[in-house]
């Protein structure tokens, strides 16, 4: 299910081992940041270097709400420099739209196609009001890879890391 979500929006000419940095926004952008946020994305991408040689690299918005990026190391590996770049813009982004993409303790889940955030400490109340439940997909923003983006981005709130920190026992 998730490689079909996700096959459209990453690139396929970028191998399984491409290194991969997830950025979660603290709210999703409307669609005039969206774009203004893709075109930014394009720009630094387009002109990534490490160590004055060209990055094949790739960055996009996702679910208006995502920022990921990649790098194909095969081709050139990513340096701290590089990787320091990367980050620079993200930073730029939150002061231009003064959001945080920092907050590790927001989890995104995706609700009826549409990513909703939660605070950590309100997950279990979710799951006892029947908003979510261990099915419902939350996004795994540690992956490191394309092929764990691919395959472990979204996953099932069960077979997530904080599967084994809630209880899905329905309370009365």
């Amino acid at each position: 299910m998730q490689s079909e979500i996700l096959k459209d929006l990453i690139p396929a000419d970028f191998p399984d081992s491409s290194r991969v940095w997830v950025y979660q926004c603290s709210r999703a952008f409307i669609e005039k940041e969206a774009l203004e946020v893709n075109e930014q994305l394009h720009h630094f991408y387009a002109h990534w270097q490490s160590h004055g040689t060209p990055v094949k690299g790739w960055a996009g918005l996702l679910f208006r709400q995502f920022v990921v990026v990649m790098a194909d190391e095969g081709v050139e590996p990513v340096s701290g420099c590089s990787t320091d770049s990367s980050v620079r813009v993200i930073k730029s982004l939150e002061k231009q739209y003064d959001v945080n993409f920092f907050d590790r303790m927001m989890i995104t889940f995706l609700v009826k196609g549409k990513s909703e955030m939660l605070p950590f400490n309100q997950v279990q109340y979710a799951i006892e009001k029947g908003y979510i439940d261990e099915d419902t997909p939350v996004f795994n923003n540690v992956v490191i890879d394309k092929k764990s983006l691919m395959e472990n981005w979204l996953v099932p709130l069960k077979e997530s890391w904080l599967g084994n920190r809630v209880s899905f026992h329905k309370v009365g």
